[in-house]
């Protein structure tokens, strides 16, 4: 016989929240970190600490000399952390300890002062729990002189054209990722850079890149970029992504006419976008009907440039190779929703797909395809010149070795001419052309 003695209800009580106390303790794990990328962009150094698991933590500065330390609570380090040089920044040296009890100290050496933002974020995609620090010097730099030169070649008579090159994702934003483990943003900042090249090897144009290494940029931040650099164009480049590995093929994105309208909506309602130039007009005086029309005149402007341009890119990018679609779609893209600079996006191809892929990798077909985007860039401002541009005040009798698919009436339409005025310059009885023939271009 099992003799039971009886305890207060009270007693009871307690000693079962004290057991459920110490189970719930003992239940949570400890927080590893699994490893430490740092990258380093115009504005700061980012720090990412990979964990296993969401923790709370502490972070606070320390000087002479200058330091970050940041401490975990129930952390473990599962290998210490290497720092690369050529990425590291501000940050000039890792150490850790064990302080007290479970806790776990990260100390960052800097090599300046500076001011630290830190946030957790949840997992995502190929990422697990990571713990982000990023780094901005407290001395303020002034404006770097590439913006400076670009105004005052925007303001001289025969400037350049200028073009703002984008490379899609970046940093913590790896972007799709391809069927044998190719990156994204790796793809694209290769492209793009190709692509600066080609651009600033044609007479009358050149290229400013809006990122140009291994970072992230907030999407608004990209066009606001490229207007900061008065550039005449915006392109982003990317590479897609679809479930089915078979698709391929380029495509071109200008902005839909809803994601035109949403984006008024927000410049008229927010005053900092209000005091900023819209088509060389501020808003901020103007009521709100006229200041409505003149966003509206800017955005249908920018717009019609934006199909004609990109409608040249597609068809250059056609005659270059495969194209997903038949046509430039249209989508809300946020990177496109400048109301001031005509835009569009680029999907290079698809890197899901391997054979496509292994193309985007390779530096030959990178540099081909560049070429080709470049070339319909530069028919865009042949046709379209922008006065006082050095292209207005050169432009040339142009060629166009006539491709599968062509049709005169569709070459008078690309290069905005009459066809009765190519036909005659051609010598041509009538419209029929054939696949190699070179046809004389003149300027509109």
């Amino acid at each position: 016989m099992v003799f039971m003695q009886k305890w207060p209800y009270k007693w009871s009580l307690i000693g079962l929240l004290l057991l459920l106390a110490t189970t719930t303790v003992g239940a949570v794990p400890a927080s590893e970190i699994q490893g430490l990328r740092v990258w380093t962009d115009p504005e700061k150094t980012r720090a990412v600490f990979d964990l296993s698991e969401s923790t709370s933590y502490k972070l606070f500065e320390l000087t002479n000399p200058n330091r970050v330390v940041l401490d975990l609570a129930s952390a473990k380090l599962k290998a210490s952390p290497q720092l690369d040089p050529k990425t590291a920044g501000v940050i000039q040296a890792v150490r850790y300890g064990k302080p007290d009890n479970g806790k776990l100290r990260v100390v960052l050496d800097l090599a300046k002062a500076v001011n630290p933002r830190s946030f957790l974020l949840a997992p995502i995609g190929d990422y697990g729990h990571r713990l982000v620090i990023d780094l901005y010097p407290q001395e303020k730099t002034s404006a770097p002189a590439v913006v400076k030169s670009v105004k005052t070649i925007k303001n001289k008579p025969d400037r350049d054209v200028i073009i703002a090159v984008d490379a899609g994702h970046g940093g913590e934003d790896p972007g799709a990722i391809g069927a044998s483990k190719s990156l994204e943003k790796d793809l694209t900042l290769q492209i793009a850079r190709e692509l600066k090249k080609a651009i600033d090897a044609r007479p009358g144009m050149r290229a400013v890149m809006i990122r140009d290494g291994d970072y992230y940029i907030p999407l608004r931040q990209r066009f606001a970029k490229a207007r900061k650099h008065r550039a005449d164009m915006f392109v982003s480049v990317h590479a897609d992504a679809f479930h089915k590995r078979n698709v391929s093929g380029s495509s071109v994105f200008i902005l839909s006419r809803r994601g035109a309208s949403s984006e008024a909506a927000r410049w008229l309602a927010t005053k900092e976008n209000q005091s900023d130039l819209v088509g060389g007009v501020t808003l901020e005086d103007k009521d709100n009907v006229l200041a409505s029309v003149l966003l509206d005149l800017s955005q249908n402007a920018t717009m019609e440039a934006s199909g004609h341009a990109a409608t040249q890119v597609f068809e250059s990018l056609r005659r270059f190779g495969k194209t997903h679609k038949k046509r430039v779609e249209h989508a809300a893209f946020v990177v496109l929703k400048s109301p001031d600079v005509p835009s569009m996006l680029i999907e290079t191809g698809y890197i899901t797909n391997p054979n496509e892929e292994k193309k985007l990798k390779n530096p030959k077909h990178q540099k081909s395809l560049a070429a080709a985007i470049a070339s319909g860039i530069e028919q865009h401002f042949q046709q379209k010149p922008i006065p006082g541009t050095w292209i207005a005040a050169n432009r040339k009798v142009s060629r166009h070795i006539v491709a599968r698919g062509d049709t005169l009436g569709g070459i008078a339409q690309r290069y905005n001419i009459n066809l009765s005025k190519l036909r005659k310059i051609n010598r041509l009885k009538n419209d029929n052309i054939s696949i190699g023939k070179e046809l004389v271009i003149p300027a509109s």
